[in-house]
């Protein structure tokens, strides 16, 4: 796999969890999946007091929202430096390049 297999984003989102919108920076990357054929993202929250009083160690579903982007997840377990999990399924919360002028283009 090279470092052009996945796709990402870092930086600041709103992460909503039982109807209560969080500002968060996160981390994530993604990859197409042809097996299953479907686009799965991936990655951590910075760690934030309020996320973690509101999920309590807990998977929770969630939506996260980057600008005018949104996706549906999972906000999953803490690892040992607090920063929750978060995964989801079909279209991300970023801009993934659909052709190799939009590839090309994110790495010149």
């Amino acid at each position: 796999m090279s470092e052009h297999d996945e796709d990402g984003y870092a930086g600041p989102a709103t992460l909503v969890v039982d109807d209560v919108a969080l500002p968060v920076e996160l981390e994530l990357r993604g990859h197409f999946q042809p097996i299953d054929g479907y686009y799965h993202w991936y990655g951590r929250i910075a760690v934030d007091a309020a996320l973690a009083e509101l999920v309590g160690g807990r998977k929770k579903a969630c939506e996260v929202k980057v600008g005018a982007q949104s996706a549906a997840g999972e906000v999953s377990d803490p690892d040992p430096w607090g920063r929750y999990r978060i995964t989801g399924t079909s279209t991300p919360p970023f801009t993934v390049p659909k052709t190799l002028e939009e590839v090309e283009a994110a790495t010149a």
